[in-house]
């Protein structure tokens, strides 16, 4: 399974592995204790393409498509963060580890939060990219008139049926727009590149899937929970970096971040950068996870 360019063999290997009765496509290499990538909207494992060589120098690197995007299973239910997080928890025993270093973007980033959560054993390390913890994300939602008008399109995506059928009919441009339209440094995102998400995006059943995320986010028992329940205190190291030029997170999401959080935790903001971090200042991002993962040791 190779659909990508020759350029971009570099040892990996691509394989299922069983988790939460589905099956995950993963990409991994490198040997050692365990790092895992988790991707975000619209994504799958390549936005990861520059973090996998280098990480894997000094880790076994295993980056999913999460459920329901690219090769991966696409149930009709389980994009709740509970059962999300479960997926991964279940990865990391099926790849017969206890415990993995966990780096998330966006999505990605809202489910390892929640891991950090529901299954802290299983975390040595916690690394959170542009991702706003998702309890505070909603309370910013319905407090925050700045952060509305940023997270307009997760509105948008609770009309049934609509987005997926606008998004299908302009698939090109709308990878385009996503990508080269919400980074900061154009350059990071190439026609090939642009052409490889959008044949991901093209698979059946994976728009539907990727917008049920939302959907599932803003049910009215989410907002129940939000609102009666004060978070639970992460308690693993934790870094977070935020894209200082990120049009759809305001960094207003970062402040009070270090009460959620009981272990040691570190928050950097990085310059000339948009939403798409480790794409577009890869080795900004390499140089911070080796540090913080390898730190560990």
């Amino acid at each position: 399974m190779q659909p990508y360019s020759a350029s971009l063999d570099l040892g990996w290997q691509h394989q299922f592995i069983e988790t939460n009765n589905i099956r995950l496509h993963c990409v991994t290499q490198g040997q050692g204790d365990l790092v895992l990538l988790l991707h975000g909207f619209p994504e799958f494992w390549y936005s990861w393409r520059h973090q996998i060589p280098a990480l894997a120098r000094h880790f076994k690197v295993v980056v999913p498509d999460l459920r329901g995007y690219n090769y991966s299973d696409k149930p009709k239910t389980g994009y709740d963060l509970d059962t999300l997080s479960t997926d991964i928890q279940g990865l990391i025993e099926s790849l017969g580890y206890v415990k993995a270093h966990i780096a998330g973007h966006d999505w990605g980033g809202a489910i390892a939060w929640n891991l950090a959560q529901k299954f802290p054993n299983v975390i040595n390390h916690l690394a959170v990219l542009n991702a706003p913890h998702p309890q505070r994300f909603l309370h910013e939602l319905s407090n925050n008139l700045d952060q509305l008008r940023r997270s307009w399109y997760v509105l948008a995506f609770q009309i049934p049926g609509l987005p997926e059928w606008v998004i299908q009919q302009n698939i090109k441009n709308f990878v385009k727009d996503v990508f080269r339209g919400l980074a900061v440094r154009k350059g990071a995102f190439s026609a090939e590149d642009n052409q490889i998400y959008q044949e991901a995006l093209e698979k059946p059943g994976v728009i539907a899937a990727a917008v049920s995320y939302y959907r599932q986010l803003l049910t009215p028992q989410n907002w129940l929970h939000n609102w009666n329940h004060q978070p639970i205190p992460v308690t693993v190291p934790t870094l977070v970096l935020w894209s200082e030029e990120d049009s759809l997170l305001s960094q207003k999401l970062t402040q009070g971040m270090e009460k959620l959080i009981s272990a040691p935790f570190q928050l950097k903001f990085v310059p000339h950068c948009g939403h798409w971090m480790q794409q577009e200042v890869p080795q900004t991002v390499n140089r911070e996870l080796l540090n913080f993962f390898r730190s560990a040791n």
